[in-house]
């Protein structure tokens, strides 16, 4: 089969209301529709839903805030919501070796109630992280998903799966075999390629639907591409869903109109054809609700947006305190929190203007602080060594506690990305009261708008041309503001902080995803009484 022939298929905006010939009867209508989210790491989990919930957690990334929001959110609804992840010991703390023996045979008994269904295989037990080398994660990824495939889609029975990312990518393919309506979200373009043959070897039996999969070139047949065929795993997540979903609305389109170089053209297509059939979206993500001045334990001045401005002189201080930089509350600061990655992040453009703006409000003791690793953080120590900027400009490596004092201390925060599929730092420092100095691009592009402080709009400062005359005319921006008389600087601040509280939430996040879910299976996911 071709993919052409393939693609109009799997991009029908009413695909998953029809079944190829040979495929699997739909499950029978359940009142409540049971959803099955699978995702390679997650943070947390709530207490009724299985056994270990409370132990459960594993995070890279955004995603894993995302996917802890939503079947939280669809717990409490009381929808019939389930999760599959991989059983990853070491990270959950679980040292099997210790158990009794009445211990291990209640731990290793899947209880039936449980919504919680962990992929078992030796390879996950000891990862220390999520995703290490490539050869680790590429057998993890297999390994996840023939455990989901051959044993947890069967149990579980879902009416509708969620998958995340490459590393589930093979089981779209599997769920439109089966005609079970699938979404699939693209947190990251990242990708594998992957032979039938290798995939087979993992214990997954491809045949029964290879036909779903996206090569790297047309197949000819089954045996032909077996081992001569690459399948790509990202590509073939966006071929087979029913549905696909970026985590911003300006990234998708930014996606399907060329822009980036670095996307790979089988994902770029792809997206397209979803995009043109209706079936695909953009939905932000959130940052974890732990992220609060006025709850936050790790800084030392807790404030709301009636407080911040005495409540940040005092973190400021602090952290002046902290870091060896000049102590003074009054001091502008900018704070860089994002990895020093020049590939993505924009930080060669700060790099190549920071002893200039330095220099430009050196009256106005103008500081700045990185708390973030990355391969450019090199060339910043040696700025602050060649022109002695040590009391003005710190670098130092990513500490939580000295990043979350960062966002409540700091007036400005800097990212200048060249491309953003969500981004996160910019809605902290938006609820932290710290203005985001901004990238129009992705999803910088849906959170931060230019601030106008006459009318009471916009939540930070936006650069269009991606060079560092754009950043350094943001900057003078955001100087401009700080210029400004102190009750038009308080009033505008707290705007920003309780818009910014109510906006960026893990609620508004799920409820988007769950309108979806409703439209995909076109009745609502709980019924009423």
């Amino acid at each position: 089969m071709s993919h052409e022939v393939h693609r109009q298929r799997a991009t029908d905006p009413h695909g998953w209301s029809t079944a190829w010939v040979g495929e699997a009867a739909p499950q029978a209508r359940r009142r409540n529709p049971r959803i099955l989210v699978v995702t390679p790491e997650i943070t947390y989990l709530p207490l009724g839903m299985g056994n270990m919930a409370n132990t459960l957690r594993a995070k890279a990334g955004g995603l894993a805030d995302v996917s802890a929001s939503l079947v939280s959110a669809l717990f409490s609804l009381g929808a019939d919501i389930h999760v599959a992840l991989p059983h990853y010991r070491r990270m959950f703390h679980i040292e099997v070796g210790r158990f009794i023996n009445d211990e291990l045979r209640i731990y290793k008994r899947v209880l039936p109630d449980s919504r919680i269904h962990l992929a078992q295989d030796r390879i996950f037990y000891y990862q220390t992280g999520v995703y290490e080398d490539y050869v680790a994660s590429h057998r993890v990824a297999l390994a996840f998903q023939r455990e989901v495939i051959n044993n947890i889609l069967p149990r579980v029975a879902p009416d509708l799966v969620h998958c995340n990312d490459w590393m589930t990518g093979l089981i779209p393919p599997m769920a439109r075999r089966l005609n079970i309506p699938c979404l699939f979200t693209v947190h990251n373009i990242h990708t594998q390629k992957i032979a039938l043959e290798h995939i087979e070897l993992s214990g997954i039996d491809a045949a029964e639907f290879w036909t779903n999969l996206y090569f790297e070139r047309p197949p000819v047949n089954y045996e032909e591409s077996r081992t001569r065929n690459g399948v790509d795993l990202l590509a073939s997540g966006v071929f087979a869903a029913h549905f696909v979903n970026t985590v911003s609305p300006t990234f998708l389109e930014e996606i399907c109109a060329g822009m980036h170089g670095f996307i790979p053209d089988a994902f770029r297509s792809e997206m397209r054809h979803k995009r043109d059939a209706g079936c695909a979206a953009g939905i932000l993500n959130a940052p974890d609700p732990s992220y609060n001045p006025e709850r936050d334990g790790m800084i030392p001045c807790r404030y709301t947006a009636a407080s911040h401005v005495e409540g940040k002189r005092r973190n400021k201080v602090q952290l002046q305190e902290r870091l060896g930089l000049i102590k003074n509350p009054n001091a502008p600061l900018f704070f860089w929190p994002s990895r020093l990655d020049p590939a993505q992040k924009g930080c060669q453009l700060l790099a190549e203007i920071l002893h200039r703006v330095v220099e430009k409000y050196r009256d106005e003791n103008l500081q700045v602080v990185f708390v973030a690793n990355g391969p450019f953080q090199r060339h910043f120590h040696d700025i602050v060594r060649l022109h002695d900027l040590y009391r003005r400009v710190v670098v130092c490596d990513f500490d939580e506690d000295i990043s979350r004092l960062g966002y409540a201390a700091s007036d400005f925060m800097l990212m200048p990305s060249r491309f953003e599929p969500c981004g996160l730092p910019q809605m902290i420092g938006a609820i932290y009261g710290s203005l985001p100095v901004a990238h129009a691009t992705g999803g910088l592009k849906d959170t931060v708008s230019h601030l106008d402080a006459a009318r009471g709009t916009g939540n930070g400062f936006v650069f269009e041309t991606h060079d560092s005359n754009g950043l350094s005319w943001a900057i003078d921006q955001a100087m401009a503001f700080r210029a400004l008389p102190g009750e038009i600087r308080m009033e505008q601040v707290a705007r920003v902080m309780r818009e910014s509280a109510a906006r960026f939430t893990h609620d508004v996040t799920a409820r988007q995803y769950i309108e979806l879910y409703e439209q995909m299976l076109e009745r609502p996911l709980v019924k009423p009484g």
